[in-house]
Parts: structure tokens; C-alpha cells; sequence
């Protein structure tokens, strides 16, 4: 018998054993207990489910806002990233200099417009009932997100994060004009750089769901991995995390590729 347990032990992943998955309530009761100012908010797979950034990309090819060649570079590009020739942080940034050469105000439109056909039915209950909480507990909340910021900022709105508190790739806007050049591009290392750059080297809460969120995890007073992918659940056992996945996400796959 003893000979049996210790095979199956050794047939499970790190993943599947020794870590604390909380429920709904234990992890609103541990989030508000810590009591924080600030929290930090991953959006893609942590506020709601599937990818909105691959996804306005594929939008705005489809209603036409890019040209043919361009439309099919960046498909290109896109392929060689599902295929490790491409980094995370290359491609995060390529999808947004596609549209150089458009007006700003016309992809703040197009954001509009996808996330409201996106969202609905995506958003995780149980998140968007902690953010309201937090929010008239008076918290700061920021989102971080390797998406665009036209679409993240159009999606966290309603949850009550400007703008301006709002870290997502950027290109250079120049007289109501896109650039190519890049500004910010928040994934991995870089969304804890970000926040750094903001002032905030060390929130009181953050929230992500992918490796892409592990360094921000690292740098927070108490780090919450929401949903976690395969990679960042090994990252969740070797540092004695635990994690909360949302009912919607029980069964679901990582949001993101690469994650």
C-alpha cells in the first residue's frame, strides 16, 4: 500500500498538491484582511475570461482598420510567437504599432465598441464584487495589463480605474496621431518595472493569473494569483502561495498564449 501512495505522489505535478486553493469567501475575507490602499489588477484571465488583446487584434484586421500587408505581417508575426521565434514582449508590442498612422480617437472608438461585444458574459462575478468592495473601501486600484491601453482602459472604467491609473502598452501619440514608437510594453519583468516607475515598488495587493504576472506578484505585500495558469502554479507551490479560481474559469485553460 505504502509502495501504490508513493506512486501516485510522484505521478502528480507540483501543481496538484501541498497548495491552498481558497474559496470565494476565504479569499475575499484574506484580501480585505490585509487591509489595503493599493491593489493591482491583471485583467486578461484574472478579471475575466479569454484574451481581449489577441482578440481586438483580430477585431480590428476584420472591420478593416489596418491595411492587407500589414494585416498580414503582423499574422505572420503572430504565428512565429505561437511558435517560441517570437518573445512575449515583441509581439505584445508589434500588435499595437500596427495601427501607426491612424487617429487616436479612432481606435478609442473601436476599443468602445469591441469591448462591448467582448465582455459580457466574461467578466468573473466574484472579481467585480471585490473591486466594488474595495473601491468604496476607498482602495486605489490599478490595472496592469501587456494588452493595449485603449482596450484596457475602455474595460476597467466601470470598475472604477482611470486612465491614468492604468499601465498597458503604449505607443507614442503625437497631435492625435499614432506612432510607431513604443512607451510602455507592462509584461513580465516589465509590469513590476512599471509599477515601479509609478511609484508603487511595492503594492499592498496584487492580482494576476499568468507567469507574465509573476514579477509583480513577487514585489507585492500579498501577492493573490487569480485563475493561475500551469506555469504560474508551479511558481504558486514553490513559493507557498495559495490561489482562488473563479467558478466561471473552473475547467477553463489559460487565457493567454505563452502563459
Amino acid at each position: 500500500m505504502e509502495e501504490l501512495s508513493r506512486r501516485i505522489e510522484e505521478s502528480l505535478t507540483v501543481t496538484e498538491i501541498n497548495i491552498a486553493k481558497w474559496t470565494a469567501g476565504e479569499f475575499e475575507r484574506l484580501v480585505l484582511d490585509s487591509n489595503p490602499k493599493v491593489a493591482v489588477f491583471d485583467c486578461d484571465g484574472t478579471l475575466w475570461n479569454g484574451d481581449s488583446g489577441s482578440g481586438f487584434m483580430v477585431w480590428s484586421i476584420e472591420q478593416g482598420l489596418v491595411s492587407r500587408s500589414t494585416s498580414d505581417w503582423v499574422d505572420a508575426r503572430y504565428r512565429a510567437y505561437r511558435a517560441g521565434k517570437v518573445s512575449e514582449e515583441e509581439i505584445c508590442g508589434e500588435v499595437v504599432q500596427i495601427y501607426a498612422g491612424l487617429r487616436e480617437q479612432e481606435l478609442r472608438a473601436a476599443a468602445a465598441q469591441y469591448m462591448k461585444e467582448f465582455l459580457p458574459g466574461r467578466l468573473f462575478p466574484e472579481m467585480v464584487s471585490l473591486m466594488a468592495t474595495l473601491r468604496q473601501a476607498g482602495v486605489e486600484l490599478w490595472a496592469v495589463s501587456s494588452t493595449n491601453k485603449w482596450v484596457i482602459a475602455e474595460a476597467v472604467r466601470d470598475f472604477g480605474i482611470p486612465e491614468q491609473r492604468v499601465l498597458a502598452v503604449e505607443v507614442r501619440v503625437t497631435h492625435g496621431l499614432i506612432g510607431s514608437e513604443i512607451v510602455d510594453v507592462p509584461t513580465g519583468q516589465g509590469k513590476a518595472t512599471s509599477l515601479k516607475r509609478v511609484g508603487l515598488p511595492c503594492p499592498d495587493a496584487v492580482f494576476g493569473n499568468s507567469v507574465h504576472d509573476l514579477a509583480m506578484l513577487e514585489i507585492a505585500r500579498h501577492p493573490f494569483p487569480i485563475n493561475p495558469s500551469p506555469a504560474l502554479l508551479e511558481a504558486v507551490a514553490k513559493n507557498g502561495w495559495g490561489y482562488f479560481r473563479p467558478q466561471a474559469a473552473e475547467g477553463v485553460s489559460a487565457a493567454v498564449d505563452g502563459e
